[in-house]
């Protein structure tokens, strides 16, 4: 597949004026019927293929929470995986079970067991490295960090980008200032796992001030986020704050 770079401008294309991403694995709860467990996962509909960031760490309670959303795993187009680690990638081989027919996006770095074993499911698996579009108006930032090797999920609107990230593993600030310089464009919402459960107060009231300074309008920081994290962001968002967990759905149309 081409990079990034050899596509159309993205900017040339329509944005999506319809987005909803739907939580359904994390280990923060938002609804009372779903299953939490450390991990998490999330599925963006909107785009041309239907996407599932991240598997969680467990393929039965990912499959479970779908089920109890009315999410048919036979839906999902291209799963993306953000990095290697278990919480997020656990889910993966439960859900090829039920649907072979998706695309793998990973990083390049993944062991080659785990690429062996994700072919094995007779899947498409596409190995990234730098910047790339999946679909129209859906890109990755391309893999980052130097000791855990993440990349994170780009989602072009028409009310500006949705960011989701996996850990965050090389910094949450990073990565948004890293869409910032491929694509430009205004930052609507940043959701996912910050990786910030140890932070101090102060670094991440350092990480707001970078959020504001790029223009980040919305947060949803949930899985590794942590409390203190999380409470400092509400602080300083208020109404712009999404208390996000396990089956809340983010909505275009919620975002005002």
């Amino acid at each position: 597949m081409d990079s990034m770079g050899q596509h159309q401008n993205p900017a040339s294309l329509p944005a999506l004026n319809e987005l909803a991403l739907k939580v359904v694995h994390d280990n923060y709860p938002c609804a009372d019927s779903l299953k939490t467990a450390w991990g998490f996962s999330a599925v963006v509909a909107g785009p041309e293929r239907t996407i599932l960031f991240d598997t969680g760490s467990d393929g039965t309670l990912l499959l479970a929470n779908m089920a109890a959303l009315q999410i048919d795993p036979a839906g999902i187009d291209v799963v993306v995986l953000s990095h290697t680690h278990g919480d997020h990638t656990g889910g993966l081989t439960g859900l090829l079970k039920e649907n072979g027919r998706i695309e793998v996006y990973l990083p390049g770095s993944f062991p080659p067991r785990i690429k062996d074993v994700v072919r094995g499911y007779g899947v498409t698996v596409v190995e990234m490295t730098g910047p790339q579009e999946i679909c129209p108006n859906v890109y990755t930032t391309g893999v980052m960090g130097r000791r855990v090797k993440e990349q994170a999920l780009i989602v072009r609107t028409q009310r500006g980008l949705v960011v989701l990230t996996g850990c965050a593993h090389p910094g949450v600030a990073r990565i948004v200032e890293e869409v910032k310089r491929l694509h430009g464009e205004d930052i609507l919402l940043v959701v996912g796992g910050f990786h910030l459960e140890w932070a101090t107060a102060g670094k991440v009231k350092r990480i707001i001030t970078a959020f504001r300074g790029h223009g980040v309008q919305y947060v949803a920081p949930t899985h590794c986020s942590g409390e203190r994290a999380r409470q400092l962001f509400q602080e300083q968002y208020g109404g712009c704050y999404i208390d996000a967990g396990v089956g809340k759905t983010i909505s275009l149309a919620d975002l005002r």
